[in-house]
């Protein structure tokens, strides 16, 4: 059985990996990341840690919904790098991931053909070395209703397996809710039959 449609893979933990070649050492990382802030942070401490190799190159995905991805090759020829690292984390389908290689030469020019190879092999083995996990695409929907509906609210929410992420009692009562994303348009439509309730989709 396939994947519903409002799931996505990525890495449970970070993971590692590594290649050699003619003395060069390219050393693979990979990690979960969810935004290109994280990614950035990421990358300065990495950049702090194995200060003294040659080369950082790259790769990140983010999405799903909203896919973004970037990749560098941090000097080495254009090709070589950043895009053989970014094609495995497209094989393995993952999303919200960083992988970044760092070389440490060995004195020996690969070529562009055995720089793009060893990139690519450094990457599939942190990718291969990784947890990879399903995760659940969710929405969030904001409710508005009276204290009288606040009983038939509660079950509505248990039953449909809603998770509460805050909640206001003043005049009137407001929730913010976490749904899956392929249950919103039922959801909304189970608040809505009630003709009471409010709702706001964020």
């Amino acid at each position: 059985m396939g994947r519903r449609s409002d799931t996505y893979l990525t890495l449970a933990s970070p993971a590692s990996g590594q290649f050699r070649d003619r003395g060069s050492r390219f050393i693979a990382l990979a990690w979960p990341v969810e935004s290109e802030a994280a990614v950035k942070e990421r990358l300065a401490q990495l950049k702090k840690q194995y200060y003294d190799a040659r080369h950082h190159c790259y790769a990140f995905r983010l999405g799903p919904e909203q896919e973004f991805y970037r990749y560098s090759d941090d000097g080495e020829p254009s090709g070589t790098a950043g895009r053989p690292i970014y094609e495995q984390i497209l094989s393995a389908g993952l999303f919200n991931v960083l992988i970044v290689v760092v070389r440490y030469f060995g004195g020996v020019l690969l070529g562009t053909g055995g720089l793009h190879n060893a990139y690519k092999l450094a990457a599939r083995d942190a990718v291969e070395h990784a947890e990879i996990m399903e995760k659940i695409i969710e929405k969030q929907l904001i409710i508005h209703f009276g204290y009288k509906q606040l009983n038939s609210v509660m079950q509505m929410i248990d039953r449909a397996h809603l998770t509460i992420i805050d909640q206001h009692f003043g005049d009137s009562c407001r929730m913010k809710l976490r749904v899956r994303k392929d249950m919103t348009d039922k959801v909304i439509g189970l608040f809505s039959s009630t003709g009471k309730i409010n709702i706001e989709k964020i």
